[in-house]
Order: C-alpha cells, then structure tokens, then sequence
C-alpha cells in the first residue's frame, strides 16, 4: 500500500479542529474549532488567514449557494456572512436543534449532491450514551430526521458520486457504514458495513469522497488519513505527525490537495510535547488524484 507524507500548512493549534472545507469562490478553507467556537478562514495563496468567536460551540459548516456559510452551532443553525474586516460575524437564527435535549449538540455535518445538508448530533454525557440523532436540512423542506441509528458521536458523512450513497459512522465504533439515500423524501434504507478500521483504538473521524468515488477518512487516534476504494478496501495511507486527525477536504484550483484538521482534545501533556503541532492544519499534495468540488446549501425555498 503506498503512503503520502503531510505538511504543516497552518499551526494554529486547535483544540478540536473540524469541519474542514474548500471555498472555491474565495479561494479559501473553513473550518471550525468546536470547543472554542471559533470559525476559521485561511487563504493558502496569501498565507493570510483569520478567525471570529462564536456564542457557542461550533460543530460543522456549510457553503450556501448565494455566498453565505452555514453554521452548526451547539443547539442550532444559522447563517452568516464572512467579511474579514469584521470583528465578528453577524448571526441569523434559522432552526433549533434538539432543544429539548440538554445533553446533545450539533456535530458532524456536510451538504449532499442535491444542496441539503445533513449532520448529527452528539452526546455530551461522560459515558457516550448514543443519544445523537441524524438530521436533513434544506431551506424548501424544513428540518427531517433519518431513520438512522441514534449515536454518541456521529461523523464521517460525506456521499458518493452520483449523490444516492451516505457514508456515515458512529466515532463510538471503529467502522464506517453507508446506506442508500433519497434527497427528495429523506429517506435511508439499506444500511450496511462499508469499512472497518484496523488500527487498535483507532476511531473513524470526518470524511470526503475523491472524483473516482473513493472516500477518504481521517482516524482518530491512528495519526492518519485512509483512503478507502468503493468497496471498502484500504488502498493508501497518509501520515501524520499528530495522533489526532479529526477531517479531511480537498483544496486547491485543481482540488489536488488535502487539507487536514487535527486536534489537541484527549492528549496528555507528555503527548503534547512530543507532538507539538497537534491541532494544526496540515495539507497533502495528492498528484493525480483530483477531488470533487463541496456540495452547496440551496437558500431558495419551494414557490408557493
């Protein structure tokens, strides 16, 4: 199996970088430092980058057809505008999320081939009881829940190609699953085993899908990224210096770079030292290999 080498791209430090993406209309990456509520902008020509603080923790985001993101904050989605001169982002609410559950918020979450998006949500109580629940949003259709299983800490959603596969997991276990998807209806039939993670007490984390319908995932805990063939077979490994990898995106013009989120969560003070970079974003020259360009959220809702 061969293997890629990362590069450190930008030490920031997260505490728990996530939600990683590629604006191609602004030529940057998003992504998110959960526990910090903290939305990060970085511009890779420029080397210049940028962060806004958030009222509340900041699980995942989203790009909008008509320029604006998407942000899953703990207990709801609302939208707003970056503007880099701006000290802080101007939120609008959209949709509540599980409010009558105080121990879940908002987690993994990413936009499908039809302009929805779906996320999860995850638990916060210390024994990881799978109380987190899937969700389908979209401006015309409101908020729907998937007949998914409930989960402690859902990730890895991404879809495939042609946008009827979701690919998602349960961090909780070491293996990724996937199931036949419905935009319109909402509805997921199917569900099944897609990939098993081998590395002992390794955990699947956030994934993306290549423009050959391989999907890439990021291991927590096995300081690697796995890129997977449609049939579940591990077919090549990038390393990492950070035991921690939480999300994957590909980046660039020509979407032939991988960029990388990492964490500092969960790591001893000895860890630490010894790997000082954990929490910063690295990126991978991927060659040949070309990604598909991310999903948007689709603003307009249905005519009357």
């Amino acid at each position: 199996m061969s293997a890629r080498a990362a590069v450190l791209a930008l030490d920031v430090r997260c505490t728990l970088g996530e939600g990683i993406l590629w604006d191609e209309r602004r030529a940057a990456v998003f992504w998110v430092d959960i526990p910090a509520g903290r939305l990060w902008m970085h511009y890779p020509a420029q080397g210049r980058s940028r962060s806004w603080d958030l009222p509340s923790a900041l699980g995942c985001l989203a790009l909008c057809d008509d320029g604006r993101l998407l942000l899953g904050l703990a207990k709801g989605l609302s939208v707003a505008s970056p503007d880099e001169r701006a000290d802080a982002l101007a939120l609008s609410a959209i949709v509540a999320v599980e409010p009558e559950l105080a121990h879940t918020r908002i987690n993994d979450g990413r936009c499908d081939r039809d302009g929805n998006f779906v996320f999860g949500t995850k638990s916060e109580r210390r024994d990881a009881s799978p109380l987190g629940s899937f969700y389908q949003f979209s401006f015309a259709r409101g908020l729907r829940r998937l007949a998914l299983p409930e989960a402690a800490i859902p990730n890895s959603i991404c879809f495939s190609r042609d946008g009827r596969t979701l690919y998602f997991c349960d961090s909780a276990q070491p293996e990724i699953l996937c199931c036949d998807y419905e935009p319109d209806t909402a509805a997921v039939t199917g569900i099944r085993r897609f990939a098993r993670v081998d590395a002992g007490g390794a955990s699947p984390d956030g994934s993306c899908i290549d423009a050959a319908g391989h999907l890439w995932n990021a291991q927590w805990g096995a300081a690697r990224v796995v890129r997977y063939a449609p049939d579940g077979s591990a077919v090549e490994v990038v390393a990492l210096p950070v035991a921690n990898p939480s999300c994957c995106a590909f980046a660039g013009a020509e979407l032939d770079q991988l960029y990388v989120t990492t964490a500092r969560e969960e790591m001893s003070a000895a860890q630490l030292a010894a790997m000082p970079q954990a929490g910063a974003l690295f990126r991978v020259d991927l060659g040949s290999i070309r990604g598909l360009p991310e999903s948007r959220l689709a603003t307009a809702t249905r005519s009357p």
